[in-house]
This record gives structure tokens, sequence and C-alpha cells, in this order.
């Protein structure tokens, strides 16, 4: 009999601290930064954020993702066998968040790792957890991005600064004879990695480098586009499917100007987009997940659904999964 993965439960988990655009302006005046809600709105569709407290770390915000998405698939801690975590902020520089992670979930004993592709890497972790799933390693899969991208902010650089939340989505994976995840199609070119990347590392105790996010806007747009798409038509090609067969396009959510022109290069009506851009920001690693649980908990997604989960993000990563809810 044949072994597929199927997504069984969703959560998602935001800081309690929320700054609209206006809120941020104000912040940023006091350091000598214009912008306001116009311009930022303007540019990308982000009405809000959320940033995390000083003392909260991202396996903290994954851990709150993790229990709702635990209760909706109606499972405990100790019924998972495999943890994957995609961010790019991790607690410290080792061990993975998800081992810290797995400790605050209560349980120990089955693989714990993190995946770093930063904006994609949920669709790269959950590509991971489903062969994994497909081949008999696991059975029953935590799969998780988490992100405090306010610690990797310029606050002197308008450009950056504006767009980036924290927050953190997860969902459980688990083994089916019913097909859940289609197909999937990931990508990496590094030749790009100048055009989005934090240019810092630790030695001797000290950090060299820059530790702050760098962006070339222009050329992330121009790129995400186009790769967005071929990996689109890519994964439906895996799959079988047409573009019109899919109910819900779930991108990551960085600016709603690239999401509209993917939606729009695929032929699919820009309600069947699923938007949560303007209250998140890009939360990285966590904004697909997120914007899924938003969706699922609202109602837009239901059972059966055909759902496309697709992101391009600095190294350069992108990547898409196509799969049945």
């Amino acid at each position: 009999m044949a072994r597929y993965s199927r997504i069984t439960g969703t959560g998602s988990y935001l800081p309690p601290r929320r700054l609209t655009n206006a809120d941020l302006a104000n912040e940023l005046a006091g350091r000598g930064v214009e912008t306001s809600d116009e311009w930022i709105v303007e540019r990308t569709g982000i009405r809000a954020r959320h940033f995390a407290a000083a003392d909260v770390s991202t396996s903290d915000l994954a851990l709150q993702a993790c229990q709702s998405a635990l209760d909706a698939a109606q499972l405990r801690a100790a019924d998972i066998d495999l943890i994957i975590v995609a961010t790019s902020t991790p607690d410290m520089v080792f061990p993975s968040a998800a081992c810290i992670l797995q400790n605050k979930l209560g349980v120990a004993g089955c693989p714990a790792f993190d995946v770093q592709a930063v904006c994609s890497g949920f669709v790269y972790a959950l590509t991971v957890a489903d062969a994994m799933i497909k081949t008999g390693a696991a059975n029953k899969a935590l799969v998780v991005g988490a992100e405090v991208f306010s610690r990797i902010l310029d606050f002197s650089d308008r450009t950056t600064c504006v767009l980036f939340g924290d927050g953190a989505g997860a969902v459980v994976l688990e083994a089916s004879d019913t097909p859940g995840i289609l197909a999937s199609d990931l990508h990496a070119d590094g030749k790009h990695v100048g055009i989005l990347c934090v240019p810092g590392n630790v030695s001797g105790g000290k950090v060299l480098g820059d530790a702050l996010l760098k962006m070339d806007g222009q050329a992330v747009f121009k790129l995400a586009v186009g790769v967005l798409e071929s990996s689109a038509r890519a994964t439906l090609a895996k799959a079988g499917l047409q573009e019109a067969d899919i109910d819900w396009l779930i991108p990551h959510q960085a600016n709603i100007r690239i999401m509209q022109s993917t939606a729009k290069k695929l032929k699919l009506p820009l309600e069947k987009l699923v938007v949560t851009v303007d209250q998140h920001g890009n939360t990285s690693a966590a904004s697909i997940p997120l914007a899924l649980d938003t969706a699922v908990r609202s109602g837009k997604i239901n059972k059966g659904d055909t759902l496309m989960l697709e992101g391009v993000g600095g190294g350069f990563t992108w990547g898409a999964v196509v799969l049945n809810y």
C-alpha cells in the first residue's frame, strides 16, 4: 500500500506586541528615520507587524504554535516522532531551535533539527518531513516555521526595517494511506547571496562583519516573481494538476505586489490568494504556516481543498508544495 503524508493540524502564534505602521513610524522618527503608513502600505501592503519581547526566543514562539497544532490534530507531544524547525533566527548558535523546542515540549528521543533556507524554509522543511514519512522514517511530525527577525533589523534603514515581523506557525504532518502532499519543487542559486543576507558571524566571542539584514529590494523583487511562477508550474506538472485546480494560493508573505503578480501569472483570481502580510509583515519562514493557520481557523480553507504553498528567500532559495488539505 502506498504511504503518504497529510496535514492533520495547524497552529500559529504572534507575540502580543503589535506595531502599526504609525507606531513604527513614531519609533523611527526618534532615531531620525522618516517613514509613514502611506509609504509602507503603497510599497508593501503591510499595515502592522508583531515584535517579540527581549526575553522571548524563537523556540518560545514555536512552542505556542506547536501546542495549538497538536490540539488541532488531537495529539500529545509524546506522539510526535520528528521535529523540524525552519528558522534563520535560532535561539543560539547551537544546539538547534528544534532541540530546545523538543525539551520545552517535554519529550525526548525523536530526531529534531533545524532547516535554514530563510523565507523558503517552511517549504523546505515540509518537503523533508514528507520524504521521511513516505519512507517510514517517521509517522507523526511537527513542522514549524518560527522567527524573531526584529533582532536582526537595521532600524536606520527604512527600506528593510518596516518589512519584517516575528511569529511562528506549525503543522502536524501524519502518515496516511490517502494522498496529502502531492508534489514539491525545491531550488537554490548561491550566486545571489549578496542581494539578501546578514553578512556577519561570531568569532572569538565577537561579531565579525555586520549582523543586520541587508537587501537589494529591486533585485529581490525581480528574481522572486520569476522563480515563484516557474516553481509553482513545475510542482503542478509533477502532481498532474492545472492552475485551475488550485483552491488557495498561500505564498510567502513578503510583499503584496509580488504575491498578486504571482497569482496573476498563474491565472488565479485574487480571491484565491491568502493574504496576511498586511497584519503580520514578513515573518520569513513563519509566514506560510502562519497564513495557513489563519485561513484554516477563519473557515476559508476546508478539508479537501487543494493548496499551493510557495516561498522565495535569501540564498537564494525557492520552492513550492501542492497538497490536498
